[in-house]
């Protein structure tokens, strides 16, 4: 395993190829395109991200984007029913 020292904590740069290794880069730079175009976040804040908050930002963004479709889909229904 590679490990390196910063200012006493030993840190593991392999930890986060495991953590990556899910995600293509073909996905990847889909992701990040999707995000800038979509959801307004600039490719400097994407690239600064802790691959993990990464993560997260895009699994919160789409439980939100799944809970608006049920909302529109709902809508839909009650329109249709007029």
């Amino acid at each position: 395993m590679w490990s390196r020292q910063r200012n006493g904590v030993e840190r593991s740069s392999k930890f986060f190829y495991i953590g990556l290794s899910h995600d293509s880069l073909v996905n990847h730079y889909k992701t990040n395109f999707a995000m800038m175009q979509n959801h307004k976040y600039s490719l400097t804040e994407l690239d600064n991200m802790i691959p993990y908050e990464r993560e997260i930002y895009i699994a919160l963004l789409k439980e939100h984007i799944e809970e608006q479709n049920k909302k529109y889909a709902e809508q839909e229904r009650k329109m249709n029913r007029r």
